[in-house]
């Protein structure tokens, strides 16, 4: 629940503002009535015992910290039923994100002194007895004072290591591009996770570009691209310092934070300062005001993970960086094209007979529909020229090399109403936009096949429904080819999912008067009922484990309310997976890439059952947490992005944000209504 601003925190923190909220707690800004001063509070959401107890251990080792880069930690608490708080210093001024959007890539020098003093913290931390980790170092998590001095904040999921412990119990922060492999799942994190993320920071500092995701790179999924191809300017020896930090194995990394340091220091031959004398050129006035007093109220800064700035909408840095480069092509085109027309026209001027006649008729005349001015004729070269407009205009686009492998390359099948009925569309995150379907009455709920070539859809799908009775299931080529319907008996088939060895089709059917879930065997044509409950007991959306060893799937036993329950491939050993009661509903399970999750959606029984579903993550131990608003989840296939559907401005849209439930964008923002997402599987090489 969100403080509300002007109430009063454990008698003693005036509540100013939230300055950002997301699924395991927001962070606010208060007056500190006893000291009449503003700080940051954090709070933490989990109140179960094991957080509890890890949080008041934590809290007091953190309470303890003293380093001129770091924030103090004044006080921590816990109010029963809503949640377990850490109150420390407020630092003004702005952070390195918004340094990086606000000037672009920073020069070496700042992004040696940054790494420096970032390094100078690090070491204090992890040379404490027990040694502490941050695990979620990333610009927003790196500022700027009004001075200039750098302040590495958010200590919300920093980590005291106990002896020889694996870091599984405390929140793990996973940001796409700055997590190393190791901080993903269960594994095993120590000083060179930090290390690897400090040394992402700085990358994307250097280049503007957020770096290849860790997890991906450690796949073999994709390369990190070499920092002098992003940025040739940059040195060869800084460029090589910052990817030695981010090797995906931690042995090949600096092995401590002072060891990093000095590589950076030696990388342009910097003299080795104090600890907390780095400073960097101090923000502007605007991103450094005067601290907040009682009731003052400051502009939002931070665009928050479940509410997404509607006027902002969310462009990645690799996006822009994108942008930059096609403007900075096109300028280059059209300077050269300039020359050459100019020196055309000169020696078309200077020595007319060195133009051949049939050269000079076919000079074309095109008026430049921004101006009034009179056009200039151009030697045959299809550009627009005027002498009023300073940059050419090509009629016809360059040719842009493709796109890397890598979530700019991802695309997602959906559907959508853009021609009236629901039919599949395929596209790219960039816009591309390709129909696939064109059925008489609707088409919708795509699924991949694990090879990424072919999809299962339902049809007839005249609009957004929850059952879809007289249904049929449709395969189709990914180009939109090749569409055959599979054996179907009366009543509905729908919620198709394709096995992960592509050789079968779970999928709900109404074939028996109630919901119970099939298997389709694609080489036989065999259709074998895995689950058999009694009418009244419906059985529905299955979705196979990435192992394909198991089924999980949506039950409704008693009442309304459905219950996630997972099964064998075959239809045996059915066990449940979480109890909820009989006034929550629990649906829609998701499986992530590594099978170390499962997404879910639950709604109050009795709820219209799509603006009410909040997405939550169910692990091993049935832990869950809320994520965020949305239906119909769906995983990309590197496990780093979540795409779903939200009841938006003029219906559903389709939405995509980090796994860790940052960075919502709307994929297309239109009129029409779009569900079902689909990532297409990344396709083999």
């Amino acid at each position: 629940m969100t403080l509300e601003n002007g109430s009063l925190l454990h008698k003693r923190y005036r509540i100013v503002e939230c300055l950002a909220q997301g699924g395991m707690g927001s962070v606010y800004t208060a007056m500190d009535e006893n000291l009449g001063m503003v700080v940051a509070v954090k709070e933490n959401l989990f109140t179960t015992d094991e957080y509890s107890r890890q949080f008041r251990l934590e809290a007091v080792i953190l309470a303890n910290l003293r380093h001129p880069n770091l924030p103090r930690v004044s006080d921590h608490f816990s109010v029963d039923g809503q949640g377990q708080y850490l109150v420390m210093d407020f630092i003004e001024g702005e952070d390195l994100r918004e340094r990086m959007e606000r000037v672009g890539t920073l020069s070496e020098d700042d992004v040696i002194t940054i790494g420096a003093a970032i390094c100078d913290a690090l070491t204090y931390l992890h040379t404490r007895k027990p040694p502490i980790l941050h695990r979620d170092i990333k610009p927003g998590n790196v500022k700027i004072a009004p001075d200039g001095h750098i302040v590495l904040v958010d200590f919300g999921l920093a980590k005291v290591l106990q002896g020889n412990e694996v870091t599984t119990v405390g929140a793990r922060a996973m940001t796409p591009g700055y997590s190393p492999p190791e901080q993903y799942g269960t594994g095993r994190t120590d000083p060179r996770t930090d290390i690897y993320s400090l040394g992402a920071t700085l990358y994307a500092a250097i280049t503007g570009v957020i770096p290849e995701d860790g997890l991906a790179r450690a796949m073999d999924n994709i390369r990190l691209a070499p920092i002098r191809k992003r940025s040739p300017n940059t040195s060869r020896k800084l460029a090589l310092t910052i990817e030695k930090a981010m090797a995906v194995d931690p042995e090949d990394r600096y092995q401590t934070a002072e060891d990093f340091k000095r590589a950076l220091l030696e990388s342009k031959s910097k003299t080795l300062q104090p600890v907390g004398a780095y400073h960097v050129s101090p923000p502007p006035p605007s991103a450094s005001s005067d601290a907040l007093t009682e009731g003052e109220v400051r502009p939002k800064k931070v665009v928050l993970p479940n509410q997404p700035q509607e006027d902002t909408p969310f462009v990645s840095p690799m996006r822009r960086q994108k942008q930059r480069e096609s403007r900075n092509r096109r300028i280059i085109i059209g300077t050269l094209i300039g020359l050459v027309v100019v020196g055309f026209m000169a020696s078309n001027f200077l020595a007319p007979g060195l133009i051949p006649f049939g050269a000079k008729a076919s000079q074309t005349v095109t008026q430049n529909p921004s101006t009034n001015s009179t056009p200039t004729r151009v030697a045959g070269a299809g550009f627009i020229f005027t002498p009023t407009v300073t940059e050419l205009v090509p009629t016809e686009t360059p040719s842009v090399p493709p796109t890397p492998l890598g979530f700019e390359s991802f695309q997602i099948a959906y559907a959508s109403t853009k021609t009236g009925l629901p039919q599949i569309y395929l596209t790219d995150l960039q816009g591309n936009e390709t129909q696939l379907t064109d059925m008489p009455n609707g088409a919708c709920q795509p699924a991949w096949s694990p090879d990424g070539g072919r999809l299962v859809f339902v049809a007839p799908c005249k609009l957004k429904q929850d059952i879809y009775r007289r249904s049929s299931l449709y395969i189709i080529n990914a180009d939109g080819t090749s569409m055959q319907a599979l054996s179907t008996v009366p009543g509905g088939d729908f919620e198709p999912d394709w096995s992960p060895d592509g050789t079968h089709i779970a999928f709900t059917s109404l074939r028996t008067g109630h919901m119970q879930i099939y298997s389709y065997d694609l080489s036989t044509g065999l259709t074998t009922r895995l689950i058999r409950t009694p009418q009244g007991q419906d059985a529905r959306q299955p979705v196979w484990s990435p192992d394909g060893k198991q089924i999980a799937y949506a039950l409704r036993r008693n009442g309304n309310a459905y219950q996630i329950w997972v099964m064998s491939n075959v239809g045996e050993d059915q066990q449940q997976l979480i109890r909820s009661g009989d006034q929550l509903s629990d649906t829609r399970p998701e499986w992530s890439p590594d099978g170390t999750l499962i997404l879910f959606h639950q709604t109050p029984v009795g709820k219209n059952i799509f603006p009410n579903m909040v997405m939550y993550i169910l692990d091993a131990s049935t832990n869950s947490v809320t994520l965020n608003q949305g239906n119909n989840v769906d995983y990309s296939p590197d496990g780093l992005w979540l795409a779903f559907e939200v009841s938006g401005n003029h219906g559903l849209d389709v939405v995509y944000m980090t796994a860790s439930g940052s960075d919502m964008t709307v994929l297309n923002d239109d009129s029409y209504d779009e569900f079902d997402p689909a990532w297409r599987p990344l396709l083999k090489k």
